[in-house]
């Protein structure tokens, strides 16, 4: 067996030597690794993987730098599969090197688990106060309902005093009054059942309508797959950027000056 002690030359010659399939790398969002793991598993290709924490896009500077420094770093590769959707504008400015950034055109993650940005618009339009609930966002975040806010008031209640705290509960749960159903969303990855039972009970405490949809993982097969031959998916170049369309395609890219 032949071994190769410079890792920069054996990684180059793991990217080009093979033959039998494409060799990707994924940069995505932590709360759709189960799903990636599913379809790169059942996928002709090969991948490595780059999982950036959860809630960067709540910053979208702090996702663009995560993002792009992600795209620097990256292994030799056939492509790059950015694994987020506009996200906040997080992604906008984001710049192809070496290798193409495939991206799917959508709002956010969610639409990689509905399957199409369509079905994601239909919904939005039919229920548009929904939150939505996962299995990767409620593996890696506190998701509205009694637990986030017990542990909230508690956490206000020992560093304010209880009165105090009682009315930060009130500023803090604001933004949740625009909300008003709870829809959970899987490709069947995890415990579906159980991740679906909490959304319930979150919904119940809340005061909001559940909503359970069937996932649909084809986008994502296809997306990993590298067919790439349509509409949802954004293709940039070495030498682009990552635009805003403003328009139903959601993402373009344009030459970096």
């Amino acid at each position: 067996m032949t071994e190769f002690y410079d890792k920069d030359v054996a990684e180059r010659l793991r990217a080009h030597t093979s033959g039998l399939s494409k060799r990707y790398h994924i940069i995505a969002c932590h709360v759709l690794w189960r799903e990636f793991c599913q379809v790169a598993a059942s996928s002709p290709n090969t991948f490595t993987f780059d999982l950036l924490e959860q809630g960067l896009h709540n910053s979208p500077d702090d996702l663009r730098a995560a993002v792009q420094a992600a795209v620097d770093r990256s292994p030799p590769c056939d492509a790059v599969l950015l694994g987020y959707g506009l996200c906040s504008m997080g992604i906008v400015g984001i710049m192809a090197r070496t290798a193409p950034v495939v991206c799917v055109r959508a709002h956010d993650c969610i639409t990689f688990l509905l399957g199409s940005k369509e079905r994601y618009q239909r919904y939005f339009n039919e229920h548009p106060g929904t939150y939505w609930y996962s299995p990767g966002w409620i593996d890696d975040t506190p998701m509205p309902g009694k637990g986030r806010s017990d542990a909230i008031a508690a956490a206000y209640a020992e560093k304010y005093g209880a009165e105090n705290a009682a009315y930060l509960m009130e500023i803090e749960q604001g933004w949740m009054k625009k909300y008003t159903n709870a829809a959970y969303v899987d490709i069947g990855s995890g415990d579906g059942a159980a991740y679906k039972e909490y959304t319930k009970i979150c919904a119940s405490y809340l005061g909001w309508d559940f909503d359970d949809l069937a996932g649909d993982a084809s986008l994502m097969k296809r997306f990993v797959d590298g067919a790439w031959g349509d509409d949802d998916f954004c293709i940039v170049s070495p030498g682009e950027r990552i635009v805003a369309t403003h328009d139903a395609l959601i993402i373009g890219t344009e030459k970096t000056p």
